[in-house]
């Protein structure tokens, strides 16, 4: 039998997302699990254009099995307009066979964002992230107010999940405290799997 894995599917345009995720699987594997990064291609106006099947670099791109067969979901985007990115929507929204099959009822889900401003739309794009994922029966993990820097952030982080600002020229490096939400919300994640399993 596979081991159990936690998904940690994103996209990223700047990088400030891709840093978050790999800062969450470093969560995930302090738990015990292994920690699967994905990404998914970008989408273009124009119907033609089609990525390559493996990207030019960074993490692999995201099958349904690679969500089908994993105990718990991290779900990451930029903020665009409050919302999540294009690319991500439009990959969660290809999703139907999984919702189908019942394949994610009852794993934990989780969620991450930057913006470029501190209130650039964190939490509605958290929100927006969720909502799909509640229609897959899904169980969704927050950050609690026992974690100390959610107290002390004066940047991104909130109960919603894990969130940071990038600046207007994505140069903002993540805060202690980001960092910290960031690993905490891979781990609470990848014990909540253990839980439910």
């Amino acid at each position: 039998m596979p081991q159990p894995y936690i998904l940690v599917l994103y996209y990223s345009r700047q990088g400030a997302t891709r840093a978050m995720a790999q800062l969450i699987a470093r969560g995930v594997e302090t738990a015990g699990l292994e920690a699967r990064l994905r990404t998914v291609p970008a989408i273009s106006t124009v119907c033609e254009t089609t990525e390559d099947d493996i990207p030019t670099e960074g993490d692999l791109y995201c099958n349904e099995n690679d969500l089908k067969d994993c105990a718990g979901l991290i779900l990451g985007s930029p903020t665009r307009f409050g919302n999540m990115a294009a690319p991500l929507k439009y990959f969660i929204d290809n999703t139907s066979s999984l919702w189908l099959n019942g394949d994610l009822i009852g794993k934990p889900a989780a969620m991450f964002t930057s913006t470029s401003s501190m209130h650039g739309g964190q939490e509605s794009t958290l929100l927006s992230m969720m909502l799909p994922l509640l229609h897959q029966g899904m169980v969704i993990a927050g950050i609690p107010y026992s974690q100390q820097a959610l107290h002390e952030t004066k940047t991104g982080g909130t109960p919603y999940g894990a969130s940071h600002v990038s600046g207007t020229q994505h140069d903002q490096n993540m805060s202690d405290d980001e960092q910290q939400l960031c690993k905490f919300l891979g781990k609470r994640v990848a014990n909540l799997a253990q839980r439910l399993a």
